[in-house]
């Protein structure tokens, strides 16, 4: 799987594990130069509190496009370390 946005690759990976329909990305698969930290969290039942990341690809912000849970409650674990995408980047295979 790639995500791209604004014409940049932001991560590929034939490794990402799907969960409700999100590809999360292994964290060696992400190119970090895009990424931007943000103050932005968000909480699920199940999965635990997320963190956000902005991309800042060619001069353009994509605020809170990337998220991850940095220690996922026990049924989330596969995703710890991992990436995933949203607010208008592709995923294609």
């Amino acid at each position: 799987m790639k995500a791209i946005w604004n014409q940049e690759l932001i991560a590929e990976s034939d490794k990402t594990v799907v969960v409700e329909g999100n590809h999360y990305f292994p964290a060696d698969s992400i190119n970090r130069k895009f990424l931007v930290d943000s103050s932005t969290k968000s909480s699920c039942p199940w999965k635990g509190e997320a963190s956000y990341y902005s991309l800042s690809v060619n001069g353009k912000i994509n605020t809170d496009a990337a998220w991850c849970y940095p220690s996922p409650k026990p049924a989330a674990k596969e995703i710890q370390g991992r990436l995933a995408f949203w607010k208008g980047v592709t995923l294609e295979k």
